[in-house]
Order: C-alpha cells, then sequence, then structure tokens
C-alpha cells in the first residue's frame, strides 16, 4: 500500500468547486460510475452539513475529510468507505439525522459512520506517560469496537490526515495529539499490517514528540541521500552481475529507512547513527532456499561481513514465523550495509503480514482472542492488496463467530477505561469499579440516559452509576435467569455479601438441608468437624453456612461423608480374612479389596451399596466377595465365624460407568394418578425400575411405595429423590437404610 499523493487537494484553505471536480474526475478513473454518482452526491451532502466550519489545523472541514477520502482511495477500499468518511463528522453537527442518512446512502454507510463517531469519542482522552495499561485498553477497544474492519482503516487514514496538518495545532494539544498517535494508532496500524500508514505515523508523531531527534536524523539522511543512492545502485549492480553469472535470477531493491525506526534503534541499541547497520540496505529475493545461500555466501564474497551481525532466520525461523536471512558486511566506503535474502514466499509471509511483526517489536504480550481477530483483519487487508474483487466484506452479518470480540470497553465518569467480557451490565462495571458501589448500586445511565440494570452494556459507552446511601444487594442479583450479572467476580462479591449478613441463618439452613440430605441417602451421621477440615473451613458453622449459602451442596458434602466413613485397615477385618480373600481370582469390579488389588465382587441385593456407601465384603463360597453396606442388618447379625469372612472393600477412586440397584421409599396421599405421576419421573431420569411395591391405607388415604432402580451413583440418586419429592401429594422420599 504506498503512500497515495493527490495534488489536486490542498494542504491548507479550502475545497473550492475546480478542485472537487478534478478530484471526482481522479477517482472516476479507477471507480463505477454508479459510485461515482454516490460519491458526488455524498460530497455535496457534505459541503452542506459542514459549510464553512473549520477542522483542526485551521483548514476548511470538508477540505480534511476530502484528503481522509484519499488515503481511504488509496487503501483501496469500497465507496461505502470513501462516502462514511467523507460524513464522518456529520453526527457533531447540529440537526443531523441519522435516519435521513442511512435512507440517503444506505445501512452500510449509517452503520460506519455511527461506529466513527463512537471510535472518535473513545480517542478523545488525555493519556499520561505512566497509563500504559489504560493506552493498552484503549489499543484493544479500537480493534474490538469496529466489528467493521474499514472502520479501523477509515480512523487510521484521518489520523494520518490529522497528522500532516498537525504543525499548525496549538503546541498543547499537537503534543496531545502526537503521543496518542505514537501510542495507539501507529500500533494498531502496525498490527494491522497498514505498514505504509505505520510509518506515516510513527515518523510524524516523532517529529513532534522529539523534534531534535528527528530533524538530527532527518538532516543525516538528506545529507547522504545523493552518496547513499550512488552507492545502493552500484551494490545491486554489482550483485545483480554476480548472481547473473552464476544463473540465478534475481529481485533487488533499496530498503527505506524510516527515521523513527532509526531513532529506536539508537536508543535500543545505545549507538549514533552512523553505527546503524541497516541505514543503508538492500533486499534480495530468489526462488528457492537453496539460492538465498547462494546469494549470502556471494555477498560475502564481494563484501567483507561484519562479525556477529549475521542471523540465519530460515534455519532458526522466529517464534512468529519470520524467515529470511540478514547479513551486515563492509561496504567500499568501510560503512555498514545490510543484505536481507528470502524466498518470494518468504517475501510474501514477512510483507503480507503472515509475520505479524508486531508479535516481536511491540513486545508486549497479546491474548490469543485478539490475535485471531487481527489475524482475520490482515486476511482481509491481503485479498484487497492482491485485487480480490470479489472478496466479501467482513461486516457483523458475514463474520465467523470466532473472530467476534468478546470483551467491551466502556468509560468511567472520570474517563477511565474499564475491560468487561461482552455481556455484561451496568451492575458488573459498578461492582468492577468498587465493591461498595456494586453493594448500594440501584440505576445507571448510558451516556447521559437511564438504562436498565440487566441492559448489556456496549463498547464507547459512558457509564454512570446512581447509587443509594446506604443498602445492599437484592438476591434476585444472583439468578441466572435475571440477566443482572455476568461476571463471576461480581457474583462473587454479592454471595460474600450474603454471607456475611446472614451467617447464621445459613448455619440453621445448612444444618437442616444436610441432614436431611444424610437422611435421604442413607449415609452415616456428619462428622462436622472432619469434614470442615476436609473443606478447608476452620469451623463446622462455617462449613454449615457455606451449604446454607449455596457454597457447598449438601450432596457433595453427604458423599463426602460417606467416604470419610471407610474403616481403617485392620478395623474390622481379621487377617485369617484377608488371606483367604487373595487367594481369589481377580476380577472387573466398582471396589477393590485392601493390600490385594481387583477380586471378583458383587453387590449384596439385601442392602444395595451406591458409591461411595461405607461398605464392607464378606467372602463368600464360590462366588467371590459381596460387597454390603456396613450399616446392614445381615452384617449385624453375624456370629463370631461369619465375622471371620469379612474383608475391607473400598470404592475405587473413580469407579468406571456402572449401575447400582437401590431401593427408594415414598409416602403421599393416595390419589389417582399418583403411581403415573412418580413413574414420570424415572421415565424422565432414563432410570430402569426393576421393582415395585405398594400399600395403600385407605383408611388414612396414605401410600408407601418402595422402588428398586438401578442408579449410577449417589448424585444421581439424589437428583431423583429430589424431583420425587416435587410430585404433588408426595410427603417423604428417601433411600431404604
Amino acid at each position: 500500500m504506498a503512500k497515495q499523493h493527490y495534488p489536486q487537494l490542498p494542504d491548507t484553505g479550502s475545497l473550492d468547486a475546480a478542485t472537487e471536480h478534478a478530484w471526482l474526475d481522479h477517482l472516476a478513473g479507477h471507480r463505477e460510475s454508479a459510485d461515482m454518482a454516490r460519491l458526488g452526491q455524498a460530497l455535496a451532502a457534505a459541503r452542506e452539513l459542514y459549510g464553512d466550519t473549520l477542522a483542526p489545523g485551521g483548514l476548511q472541514l470538508l477540505l480534511a475529510q476530502a484528503q481522509a477520502a484519499s488515503i481511504v482511495d488509496g487503501l483501496q477500499l469500497d465507496s461505502d468507505a470513501l462516502i462514511a468518511t467523507l460524513l464522518s463528522e456529520a453526527p457533531a453537527i447540529p440537526g443531523y439525522d441519522p435516519d435521513a442518512l442511512q435512507q440517503q446512502f444506505g445501512a452500510e454507510v449509517a452503520r460506519m459512520v455511527s461506529l466513527m463517531w463512537r471510535l472518535r469519542a473513545m480517542a478523545s482522552g488525555s493519556f499520561e506517560e505512566s497509563a500504559e495499561p489504560q493506552l493498552e485498553k484503549l489499543r484493544r477497544m479500537l480493534l474490538d469496537q469496529a466489528s467493521d474492519v474499514r472502520v479501523v482503516l477509515i480512523a487510521l487514514a484521518r489520523r494520518v490526515q490529522l497528522m500532516r496538518v498537525l504543525k499548525h495545532v496549538p503546541e498543547p494539544q499537537r503534543l496531545a495529539i502526537a503521543t496518542q498517535t505514537q501510542r495507539i494508532h501507529a500500533p494498531i496500524a502496525n498490527r494491522l499490517g497498514v505498514w505504509q500508514l505505520k510509518w506515516e505515523l510513527e515518523d510524524l508523531a516523532l517529529r513532534y514528540l522529539e523534534p531534535d531527534a528527528y530533524q538530527r536524523i532527518a538532516k543525516a539522511l538528506e545529507g547522504k541521500r545523493a552518496e547513499r543512492q550512488a552507492f545502493i545502485a552500484n551494490v545491486k549492480a554489482r550483485l545483480r552481475a554476480e548472481c547473473a553469472a552464476h544463473g540465478i535470477a534475481i529481485e533487488i531493491s533499496g530498503r527505506p529507512k524510516h527515521i523513527f525506526s532509526i531513532w529506536k534503534k539508537m536508543q535500543r541499541k545505545k549507538v549514533d547513527f552512523d553505527q546503524v547497520f541497516d541505514v543503508r540496505a538492500v533486499r534480495v529475493i530468489v526462488d528457492t532456499v537453496a539460492q538465498c545461500y547462494e546469494v549470502l555466501g556471494m555477498v560475502h564474497g564481494l563484501w567483507q561481513p561484519i562479525p556477529g551481525e549475521f542471523d540465519d532466520y530460515i534455519a532458526r525461523p522466529k517464534a512468529n514465523g519470520y524467515r529470511s536471512l540478514h547479513t551486515a558486511v563492509v561496504g567500499e566506503d568501510g560503512r555498514p550495509l545490510e543484505v536481507q535474502v528470502r524466498t518470494r514466499d518468504m517475501h510474501e509471509h514477512a510483507e503480507r503480514g503472515v509475520a505479524a511483526h508486531w508479535r516481536y517489536k511491540e513486545n508486549r504480550g497479546m491474548d490469543a482472542e485478539l490475535e485471531r481477530r487481527i489475524e482475520w483483519m490482515r486476511g482481509w487487508l491481503e485479498q484487497q492488496e492482491e485485487g480480490d474483487a470479489g472478496a466479501p466484506l467482513p461486516t457483523p452479518d458475514n463474520v465467523d463467530s470466532e473472530f467476534e470480540a468478546k470483551r467491551i470497553y466502556v468509560f468511567t465518569p472520570k474517563g477511565e477505561v474499564m475491560e468487561l467480557p461482552r455481556g455484561a451490565t451496568a451492575l458488573d462495571f459498578a461492582y468492577a469499579i468498587h465493591t461498595a458501589v456494586g453493594h448500594r448500586c440501584r440505576g445507571a445511565k448510558a451516556d447521559g440516559h437511564i438504562i436498565p440494570l440487566t441492559q448489556p452494556l456496549e463498547s464507547g459507552q459512558h457509564i454512570e452509576i446512581l447509587t443509594a446511601k446506604e443498602g445492599g444487594p437484592s438476591r434476585d442479583w444472583l439468578s441466572a435467569h435475571s440477566g443482572y450479572l455476568v461476571t463471576n467476580k461480581a457474583r462473587g462479591r454479592v454471595r460474600a455479601w450474603f454471607k456475611q449478613q446472614d451467617h447464621d441463618q445459613h448455619v440453621t439452613i445448612g444444618r437442616h438441608s444436610l441432614d436431611r440430605e444424610i437422611g435421604r441417602l442413607g449415609v452415616p451421621r456428619p462428622d462436622l468437624v472432619r469434614l470442615a477440615a476436609r473443606f478447608n473451613y476452620s469451623s463446622p458453622d462455617d462449613l454449615l453456612a457455606a451449604i446454607g449459602c449455596g457454597d457447598l451442596s449438601p450432596i457433595q458434602v453427604a458423599n463426602t461423608q460417606a467416604e470419610l466413613s471407610r474403616p481403617e485397615p485392620d478395623e474390622i477385618i481379621p487377617q485369617k480374612a484377608r488371606r483367604r480373600a487373595a487367594a481369589h481370582k481377580p476380577g472387573s469390579s466398582q471396589v477393590k479389596v485392601a493390600g490385594v488389588g481387583d477380586l471378583l465382587t458383587q453387590m449384596a441385593r439385601c442392602c444395595k451399596p451406591v458409591p461411595f456407601d461405607p461398605v464392607v465384603g464378606y467372602i463368600t463360597q464360590g462366588r467371590g466377595v459381596t460387597v454390603h453396606r456396613r450399616s446392614c442388618p445381615v452384617i449385624r447379625k453375624l456370629d463370631e465365624a461369619g465375622k471371620a469372612r469379612l474383608v475391607q472393600v473400598q470404592w475405587l477412586d473413580e469407579p468406571s460407568e456402572g449401575r447400582f440397584l437401590v431401593d427408594i421409599l415414598v409416602y403421599a396421599g393416595d390419589r389417582k394418578g399418583l403411581l403415573r405421576d412418580i413413574s414420570s419421573v424415572f421415565a424422565n431420569a432414563e432410570l430402569d425400575v426393576l421393582g415395585v411395591k405398594t400399600q395403600t391405607d385407605r383408611r388414612h388415604e396414605q401410600a408407601s411405595m418402595r422402588f428398586t432402580v438401578e442408579v449410577q451413583g449417589m448424585r444421581q440418586l439424589s437428583q431423583v429423590i429430589d424431583r420425587l419429592a416435587q410430585v404433588p401429594g408426595v410427603v417423604d422420599v428417601r433411600r431404604q437404610a
């Protein structure tokens, strides 16, 4: 993308009718007649809107917009982009009607104008030297806000136009604009691969921020321009002749060095201008990798290489995939010359943006989501450069969801940028500012207008939180369906508030919930001291409060209690029984016998154990080990001879997929259709019912039922018990002890 010059447009003053016609004639040379008709209408509309309004730098606003549109035209964007550029200042004019704009020029132009105006508001703040994190958020915001890549390119073109007339802007404003350009716009141009705009933005920003250094380097370059051009011409001729003698076809060109790049290298290496090796540089492009090394040998044969200045990025590519040979040699005049050698594919990779130079030049981390988004933008730029006129423009209608921005950036009343996930609400914003602001939030304004607390925010909005002097959050804010909160941080702050306020109440609720779950599942009474330590709570009350406020589920604690209730080695299992168990052949199982690995096991039908019930094994005659719950009446009634056949077993840490029989007792008021409703619960849960026993007390109109079903574990058992308890008329549901 070479820098485009339009002699038809003056640098100062206004855009007169003759100049306007000449400029339109220039555009007509490479645009369709239908597009030119729309451009003519847009220029007339802009002239009527702007009138004699002046732009920064003192020139007519219409002329400034036309200059920016000329740069956009040089980027080979479509006519909608040129029209949007011409009319991008329309929202600042009193009486502007966005509906009329859309009706005349279409929804695409109206949307781009709206986005441009929002981007302009985003970049209008002040920037302190120490506010690098804030600047990075603004860079991200400028990219993420623009769902249409053309909008970013228009913003960059407008900034180039402003920088070209910056000398006419008062000094305080001039320095602020130059700082903003160097730290925001130039890095974005770099990230997108719009190299010519990047270089011009960087050079012009340096001109005003470091005027002495800029003038010193500019004079050094200008003073030796003729000498440097003659030297490069001689180098190209000698190298072209040497390669021709060896039958190698090459493309060779002098590589321009920009003032900002020279200054940056002088700063980084702490060297003078004469010690910058690549002020004089050539780039050689060949067909094959082998020819790269052949040409390198010729270069080192023609000129003396400088030690330590050779880099083989072909054998050892940079982390970003960049490949090339770099070397520095001493010319006939004793001064350094840089030579780069690469294949055409390598050159395309480096120059078209795939190598993504910004990854190593900007020296700051990037997240994967933003990198993918930038690569998508760069890919479209490459299509435009290659003349792919049929390539669809990336707009919100056709962009792949993979590249949709996942964050938004909004302003505080003080002008600071806050980064939030897409979909975040004003309440999320309030908690991002400060926990106390979130707790006392009662309303919000976006760009001066009251909005609901559940309304998702948009990038670029200025958000103001309306607070009460006292008060706290609402429990409705925690509801997943209410839409009040999106961020985990804000949800955590609300939970913490209620946890602190209702600790005693939560202890009572938690105790009741745990007792109910323990009783329903038939596991041992909880050892709250051990459970509190297991879940890293300082006391049993804190554990119960966590259950009561929803941080822990009672089924999770009940399952852990079952694990803690497993028997210790040698607690009930005689040594003789363990030796007898070891004689059995191992087989697949959900449990293992302590000390000997897997054995052939089966679940007892009398008590029907489920992971992770406290269990014990009973060695049978010829049928392996039968696994019983420790509370099983059969085990409790064993005589001394029977106890000698007990063996310690425990559940595998992660039991494989399996089905376990359980008996579920249901007590309910008798009514017509009760059995049907209960059966539908099992059917919806996809559980097999292997047995049903019902009894009806006609006198008291009560029914008791026992269902034998197959479950996968305690969690599924708890879920189905919960659903059964919600059936109308059901009084109690529990697992049979």
